[in-house]
C-alpha cells in the first residue's frame, strides 16, 4: 500500500539492487526471482561507470554490493548510476548497519535521487529502532522503507502489477440470445419453497442460458424412472434429489451406469439411503440422466459467489471432488469478456488437461470459454442469485455438459433482476 501510495508506476520490470552487504543483497535477489520482476542487466556504460566509482573490492554487477565501508556519497552514486541505466525500471537500497553510514544522511540522498529521476525506489534500512528517523524521513516523501527485502521487493512488484493491470484491455462482454422470462420463472420456483435453495430440479435454468444438460428429468415414481430410461439410450445415471443433501455421491445417493431393467431397484435404493442418512430431508425426487463417457472429458467447476463489495466473483477450475481437495481455480469479477473468459481457462494448473496433455483428447475449449460468458451474463442479468455452483461441468472433445447444479437465491432481490430487452 505504501509503495503504490506514494511511488511512479516502473516502465520496465528489471530491478537493480544497491547494498554494502552481500548476503542482504543476496536475499533480495532471490525476492526477485520469486515475483514477476527481474534483475536488471547493466548496460556496459554502467557497469563501466560503477566500476570507476566503487573500490576495486565491489561487485559492479547486478547485485551492487558498495562493500562494508560504503558511506552516503558511495551509496548516492551507486544509485545515481544504476538509475541512468535505461534496462533499469526500479530499484532496492539494502543497508547493513555500519559505523561509517548515517541512515538519516541516506535517506536524505535517497530522496535527492528520486526527485531527479522517474524511476520508483525503495528501502531496507536494517537495525531495528536505529532506522525509525530515517523511515519517517523517507516516508514522508512517499518512499517506503521494509524491515525484510523481501517486502521491499513485494512492493515493486505490486506497482508493477498495477501498471499491467492499468495497461490491460479486456474486451466488451457478449450478449447471447437466451430465454429470460424462462429463467424468472425458474428462479420464482424459491418463492414457493421452505428455504432458498434450488438444485437439479432447476437445470432448464441452464438450458434456458444456453448452458447444455444431458437428457434427463425428475421423476418421483420407479415406474416413471424406469420409462424415462427406457427413453435414454444406453445406460443411464440416478442421483437422490435433494436440497438438503449436498454430497450426494458420499451417502450412496448416486448411481452410475445401471441398466433399463435395474432402474426400479436403484430408484428405490437411493431414496432408502436418502432417508437413512437424513430423515427429515425433503427429497424432491430422482433424477434420471444419460450417461456420459467421462474417460475422454475433464470434470471442471464454474461458479458464481455475489460478494458484497465486489459483486458477482465467478469461479473457473478443476470440479468433481478435486475443487476442494485441489482448489484448483480461478476468479474474475462479472461480467466479462471472451479475452478475461479464455484467462480463467488458461490460468489454473490443470489447464494442460483441457488441452490434450499426454495423449488425451482435447476438450472443446472454445465451449468452456463460451459457458463461461454464459453464466457472466446469468448472474449480471438476475441480481437474485447469490450462488451458483455447477459441478461437474464435464469437458470433453464433443463439447461441454452441465452435470450437476446448485444454487441460492434471494426472494427479495426476484423484483430486482433485469427485465427482457423487449419489456424496456
Amino acid at each position: 500500500a505504501r509503495a503504490l501510495s506514494g511511488l511512479p508506476e516502473p516502465e520496465t520490470d528489471g530491478v537493480a539492487v544497491v547494498t554494502n552487504a552481500g548476503g542482504p543483497g543476496v536475499l533480495t535477489t532471490d525476492a526477485v526471482g520469486d515475483s514477476r520482476l527481474e534483475m536488471a542487466s547493466f548496460t556496459d556504460e554502467t557497469s563501466e561507470a560503477l566500476a570507476k566509482a566503487m573500490p576495486d573490492e565491489a561487485n559492479v554487477y547486478n547485485p551492487i554490493d558498495a562493500i562494508g565501508d560504503a558511506d552516503v556519497g558511495r551509496f548516492g552514486e551507486a544509485l545515481e548510476l544504476a538509475l541512468d541505466d535505461p534496462n533499469v525500471g526500479s530499484a532496492v537500497v539494502v543497508a547493513a548497519p555500519t559505523a561509517v553510514l548515517s541512515y538519516d544522511d541516506l535517506a536524505e540522498r535517497v530522496i535527492e535521487t528520486l526527485e531527479a529521476h522517474e524511476t520508483p525506489v525503495v528501502t531496507c534500512l536494517m537495525g531495528g529502532k536505529r532506522a525509525r528517523d530515517a523511515e519517517e524521513t523517507l516516508r514522508e516523501s512517499g518512499v517506503p522503507n521494509y524491515f525484510d527485502p523481501a517486502r521491499a521487493v513485494s512492493g515493486l512488484d505490486a506497482l508493477a502489477r498495477f501498471r499491467d493491470t492499468r495497461e490491460r484491455t479486456v474486451d466488451e462482454p457478449e450478449t447471447f440470445d437466451v430465454d429470460r422470462e424462462r429463467a424468472r420463472e425458474i428462479l420464482a420456483r424459491v418463492r414457493r419453497r421452505d428455504d432458498n435453495r434450488l438444485g437439479v430440479e432447476s437445470m432448464d435454468l441452464l438450458e434456458a442460458y444456453g448452458i447444455p444438460t444431458p437428457q434427463g428429468e425428475i421423476v418421483d415414481d420407479p415406474d416413471r424412472a424406469r420409462e424415462v430410461a427406457e427413453s435414454i439410450a444406453g445406460d443411464v445415471v440416478l442421483k437422490i434429489v435433494s436440497p438438503d443433501i449436498s454430497h450426494k455421491s458420499d451417502i450412496g445417493g448416486v448411481k452410475v451406469g445401471v441398466a433399463d431393467e435395474d432402474v426400479y431397484d436403484a430408484y428405490e435404493d437411493v431414496v432408502a439411503r436418502a432417508r437413512n442418512y437424513q430423515p427429515d430431508a425433503t427429497i424432491v425426487g430422482v433424477q434420471i440422466q444419460e450417461m456420459l463417457d467421462l474417460e475422454s472429458a475433464t470434470e471442471t467447476i464454474v461458479g458464481m459467489n455475489r460478494d458484497p463489495q465486489f459483486g458477482p466473483l465467478l469461479l473457473f477450475g478443476l470440479g468433481g471432488i478435486f475443487v476442494e481437495i485441489l482448489e484448483d481455480t480461478s476468479v474474475r469479477v462479472a461480467p466479462i469478456g471472451e479475452g478475461e473468459a479464455r484467462d480463467m481457462v488458461d490460468e489454473i494448473r490443470a489447464a494442460p488437461l483441457l488441452r490434450g496433455a499426454r495423449g488425451r483428447d482435447p476438450a472443446d475449449v472454445e465451449r468452456v470459454v463460451e459457458t463461461i460468458q454464459r453464466l457472466s451474463q446469468l448472474v449480471t442479468d438476475f441480481p437474485s442469485i447469490l450462488e451458483l455452483d455447477i459441478n461437474p461441468l464435464v469437458a470433453g472433445p464433443e463439447g461441454v455438459r452441465a452435470i450437476d447444479l446448485r444454487l441460492t437465491v434471494d426472494p427479495d432481490e426476484l423484483d430486482a433482476d433485469v427485465p427482457d430487452t423487449e419489456e424496456l
